[in-house]
């Protein structure tokens, strides 16, 4: 069939988007904003893409609309008024993936706050590595793969299972409609400002998630998280596999040892070791998830381990994008005040040890929907005191960075735009800095602006 996919540059939608190619369907889209790496994997898939929402892609004569969540009612978006004038078929990217993808497959889903889009991918590379051959989405490009999405030859889907909502006309979060046999709750704390009053929100739709995993499936679980034994205890019907405890616990997987070289312990007994290019306590843990989830399916920690230590990561994570005179200059997706705190903090860690005096500046842009409504701008000042200067992009805020800043005194710079925010970058920085760039999206090509300039001057 002909899928016309609306939103389809976005991370979850290009990967819906490419499943569906691979599956033989013929496959456009309409979005704006267009920016790497999705545009680089739709071009090279042949998927024709349209710039803006206009109400003439009517023309195209599609069998289905899939609906990205970036979607909504009125003027911005003509396409979908024209769609529901003519009462055209429609459904929206979650529920297409149940309908055509999910059914028959051991689903594994990766839930939280932080650590999806990582630990979706260490799963997935475990599975492939052990030979299982999966299918997976992920809301990003897998380096181990190159792609963000396949359908895979095996029994298995790994999915990342996001608890943001489906689409305008579907409010339920996106993860209730995989009905996952193995389920990963990382993390839990209050996102998505937007659409979620509060945490107890968010809980309720987890548990939502916890309700669809039958008996015979496994909840992983973050032992750490008081959010997450909330969430547990209004009712859990399957079996329940903890990890991260900070002491010994029987049958709950932790780590012992440094965060790029540690033991897996299942209670006092060891069972297997992972050294790997990692760092990070995050990363740690987020191991020690995708270690449990995958010996749901059969592949045993020391597998795990074995292919942990040919991970690459994910593009946009911690990603050296180039360096000029002996500046370095990362791209990371990170937007979340704890996301930043955990980046910054990870740099911080991995530089000390051989170059102590080497700084980090932390750049960043307050782009999502909860940031850009200020609801957790108090919390800034405590996510970048580990860098040693701070630049915050003031565009499309609702609210004054300088303001919420201020508590970092001098060490806080705060640009109207991207091109401000690159000239102070370049009045401060010397041989040896680390420039760390945090952004859910495009952040204006930023590490391209940069590293030019740098080269320059």
């Amino acid at each position: 069939m002909h899928i016309h996919v609306l939103g389809i540059c976005g991370t979850f939608m290009g990967g819906l988007a490419a499943l569906a190619r691979e599956a033989g369907h013929r496959v456009t889209g309409c979005d704006a904003n267009v920016y790497p790496p999705m545009s680089d994997q739709l071009e090279a898939l042949g998927i024709e893409l349209t710039e803006g929402f206009g109400a003439e892609q009517l023309a195209l004569k599609p069998d289905l609309f899939v609906i990205g969540n970036v979607v909504t009612r009125g003027e911005k978006f003509p396409l979908m008024e024209a769609i529901l004038d003519a009462g055209l078929a429609y459904t929206s990217g979650p529920q297409w993936l149940s309908d055509h993808v999910l059914p028959g497959r051991h689903v594994l889903a990766v839930a939280g706050t932080h650590g999806k889009t990582s630990t979706t991918s260490m799963l997935a590379w475990i599975l492939e590595h052990a030979g299982l051959q999966p299918g997976f989405l992920v809301g990003g490009v897998p380096q181990n793969f190159g792609v963000s999405a396949r359908l895979g030859s095996g029994s298995s889907f790994v999915i990342e299972a996001d608890e943001y909502d489906t689409a305008f006309f579907d409010k339920r979060s996106k993860f209730v409609h995989y009905r996952p046999r193995t389920a990963v709750l990382n993390n839990l704390e209050f996102d998505h400002a937007d659409i979620f009053a509060d945490l107890a929100a968010i809980e309720t739709q987890f548990h939502h998630l916890v309700r669809t995993v039958p008996a015979s499936g496994r909840i992983v679980v973050n032992a750490r998280e008081e959010a997450l034994q909330r969430v547990l205890s209004r009712g859990c019907w399957s079996e329940l596999q903890r990890f991260g405890a900070r002491k010994e616990e029987p049958g709950a997987l932790r780590a012992r040892g440094e965060p790029q070289a540690f033991d897996v312990l299942r209670g006092s007994l060891k069972v297997a070791r992972v050294e790997w290019a990692l760092y990070g306590e995050h990363n740690q843990l987020n191991a020690l998830a995708a270690i449990a989830a995958a010996e749901h399916v059969g592949v045993t920690p020391e597998q795990s381990a074995a292919a942990l230590a040919e991970f690459k990561n994910v593009r946009r994570r911690m990603e050296l994008r180039g360096e000029v005179n002996g500046i370095k200059v990362y791209d990371d997706f990170a937007h979340h005040p704890t996301a930043i705190r955990t980046t910054v903090g990870g740099l911080r860690r991995r530089i000390a040890p051989i170059a102590p005096l080497e700084r980090i500046l932390a750049i960043f842009e307050p782009r999502s929907n909860t940031m850009k409504l200020g609801a957790m701008k108090a919390q800034l000042p405590w996510a970048l005191e580990e860098a040693d200067l701070s630049f915050c992009n003031q565009q499309g805020l609702e609210w004054d960075a300088k303001d919420a800043l201020a508590p970092l005194g001098a060490q806080a710079v705060v640009g109207a735009d991207v091109d401000a925010l690159v000239a102070a970058v370049l009045k401060a920085a010397k041989p040896g800095d680390h420039l760390l760039c945090m952004s859910n999206g495009g952040f204006g090509g930023i590490h391209a602006k940069l590293l030019a300039a740098l080269a320059a001057r």
